[in-house]
C-alpha cells in the first residue's frame, strides 16, 4: 500500500503540471483528493493494516495528501493570475487616442485643376462648369467652326447616338471646354471674367502622351479696352504662380482656328533648365497653353456685337 501511495503522488504531480484551467484543476482535485479518491480510500483503510506498518503508511499518506492540497491551491493561484494578466492585455484604455483611419487623397490631376482655378479666382475670375455632353452648335459652330470646316479634323469627336427627326446627329461628348464661353455670354453681360475647368473627350488611341479623356481649363475675359497686353500679363502671372517665380516664360505667335491673333505660352524646361532634354524634345521649352483674341462677330451674342 505504501507503493500505491507513492504511485498516486507521482501521477498526481505529473498531471498537475499540465493543467491550465480551473475546470481541469477541479476535476484533478476530485480525482486525487475527493472522498472516493484512491488516497482517501487508503487513509480510511488504515485500521485493516498491521500495526507495525500503520504508522509509516498513515504518516506518508497524510504527507502526500497535505502536499497535494498545497500544490492544488498554488496552482489555482497561478491559473487565476495568468487569467488576470491575459485580461489586462485585452482591456481597452479609453484614455488612449483612437487608431488613425486611412484618409483618401485627391488625385494629382484634381489637385492641379483646383490650384489653377484658385490662381485665376485670386485675379478676379469666376469658376463656371458646363455640360460634358454638348450640342454641336456650342462645341463647334459658335466657336467659328461651322459644318465641314477643316479645323474640325483636329478634333476626333465622340458622337452620341442621338438622331433628330431631320436625320442630324447634333449631340457629342465635348472636345474642349470652350463651349462654356458662348453659354456664359448668352446669359451674362460684360464685364465677364470666367475660368472653365472640366473633362473633355476625343476619339484617340491611348499612348504615353494621349488619352481619350483628359482635363482642360479655359479662361476668357470680355470687357471694354482689353488688349493683348492684358492677356500677356495675366498669363505670365498665372505661369509664375503655378510653376514658380524662377521659371522663365516665352510668349510667341501661334495659330488657333478660333482666335486671331493667337499665341502660345511656354516655360523653360524644369528638367534641363532650358539646355535641352527628351522631355522638352531638345528645345529647352515646354508649351503649357494656347491663347488669343476671340472673334466677336462670330461668338458674341447680339448685345456684345453692338
Amino acid at each position: 500500500m505504501l507503493d500505491q501511495v507513492e504511485q498516486v503522488a507521482a501521477q498526481a504531480n505529473a498531471e498537475l503540471q499540465k493543467i491550465t484551467g480551473l475546470e481541469e484543476l477541479e476535476s484533478w482535485r476530485v480525482r486525487y483528493l475527493g472522498r472516493k479518491s484512491q488516497l482517501i480510500t487508503i487513509l480510511r483503510s488504515l485500521g485493516d493494516v498491521p500495526i507495525e506498518e500503520r504508522r509509516a503508511l498513515g504518516a506518508r499518506a497524510n504527507q502526500v495528501k497535505t502536499s497535494l492540497e498545497t500544490r492544488c491551491a498554488e496552482r489555482k493561484e497561478q491559473i487565476e493570475l495568468l487569467k488576470h494578466q491575459s485580461l489586462a492585455l485585452e482591456k481597452i484604455d479609453v484614455t488612449l487616442p483612437g487608431a488613425p483611419y486611412q484618409v483618401g487623397r485627391l488625385h494629382l490631376t484634381t489637385r492641379t485643376v483646383k490650384e489653377i482655378c484658385d490662381i485665376f479666382v485670386s485675379m478676379g475670375f469666376q469658376v463656371v462648369e458646363g455640360p460634358e455632353v454638348e450640342w454641336e452648335r456650342y462645341n463647334f459652330e459658335m466657336l467659328n467652326m461651322p459644318a465641314e470646316h477643316p479645323a474640325r479634323d483636329g478634333f476626333a469627336t465622340l458622337w452620341v447616338d442621338y438622331t433628330t427627326p431631320s436625320g442630324n446627329r447634333p449631340m457629342l461628348m465635348r472636345t474642349h471646354t470652350s463651349p462654356t464661353q458662348p453659354r456664359v455670354m448668352e446669359k451674362n453681360k460684360p464685364p465677364i471674367r470666367v475660368v472653365a475647368p472640366g473633362k473633355v473627350y476625343r476619339y484617340e488611341a491611348t499612348d504615353a502622351t494621349h488619352e481619350w479623356m483628359f482635363s482642360q481649363v479655359e479662361g476668357f475675359a470680355v470687357d471694354k479696352n482689353i488688349t493683348m497686353a492684358d492677356l500677356k500679363g495675366t498669363l505670365f502671372e498665372f505661369a509664375r504662380r503655378l510653376f514658380g517665380h524662377d521659371r522663365k516664360c516665352r510668349f510667341r505667335v501661334d495659330y488657333f482656328p478660333f482666335v486671331e491673333p493667337g499665341c502660345e505660352i511656354a516655360i523653360d524646361c524644369f528638367m534641363c533648365n532650358g539646355k535641352g532634354c527628351r522631355l522638352c524634345k531638345e528645345s529647352g521649352w515646354i508649351e503649357i497653353l494656347g491663347a488669343g483674341m476671340i472673334h466677336p462677330e462670330v461668338r458674341y451674342p447680339p448685345f456684345l456685337q453692338q
